[in-house]
């Protein structure tokens, strides 16, 4: 009787192995097919990014001072962008306060319509992208300090921020964040795809966010990789 069961244990086990190593092969075949593959044509790209992507690791990226000093300052994030059939799109943007992401400090999700512009000049297969948060655009403060910071000077009537708690701010005043009771926010970005990595724009040297069309970036951003 033991030795049956002992049997039938190492035949499920061989199954086992031999269905974890079929569906790493499929894995493997599946990210040799996106490596291989250069879309070009728009509807070559907005197939292609139907997906997840995520940052590689942390970034480093310029940003301008909220308060108008004119200071450029250091923001260590990872990105998130989910792309789904219908031109739409959630991205996340997780924010840090050191180089390796260990201090979380504040997370932005926005979500809306993607729309598709024409070919950008940085390379073939680029094409203009603009980032409509027509559908949600939410902030969770991810450490005592940025709750502080965020109900600093709070838009009147809005209830205060609380610690890991999701606050969508879509259509409301926030100063702190250069935005206008009713605005809508758009992002005016490129993306590219190369080896099977999304490449989005790189921001600029001074910090200037993509918030007008004149704004868009010429150059390639620290590219996602596909999950």
């Amino acid at each position: 009787m033991n030795k049956t069961i002992w049997v039938l244990a190492m035949t499920v086990s061989i199954i086992g192995l031999q269905s974890l190593k079929s569906q790493n092969m499929k894995s493997i075949r599946e990210k040799a097919k996106w490596m291989v593959q250069e879309p070009k044509t728009l509807e070559e790209v907005k197939e292609y990014a139907i997906g997840e992507w995520k940052s590689i690791s942390v970034e480093l990226r310029p940003t301008e001072d909220r308060t108008g000093s004119g200071t450029i300052q250091p923001t260590y994030l990872k990105r998130h962008f989910k792309y789904f059939e219908d031109d739409k799109f959630v991205g996340t943007i997780t924010l840090y306060g050191d180089n390796y992401g260990q201090m979380p400090l504040m997370e932005f999700e926005f979500k809306g319509d993607l729309v598709w512009g024409v070919e950008h000049p940085i390379a073939e297969g680029a094409w203009k992208i603009d980032y409509v948060l027509n559908e949600g655009f939410a902030v969770t403060p991810l450490n005592e300090q940025t709750v502080q910071m965020l109900n600093t000077g709070l838009p009147e009537g809005m209830s205060p921020f609380e610690n890991n708690v999701k606050k969508d701010i879509l259509g409301k005043a926030f100063p702190m964040f250069h935005i206008e009771e009713g605005q809508i926010v758009s992002d005016y970005d490129l993306i590219y795809f190369k080896n099977g990595l999304l490449f989005m724009g790189a921001k600029h040297v001074d910090g200037t966010p993509f918030d007008k069309v004149e704004n868009r970036p010429h150059q390639l951003q620290i590219p996602l990789e596909r999950i």
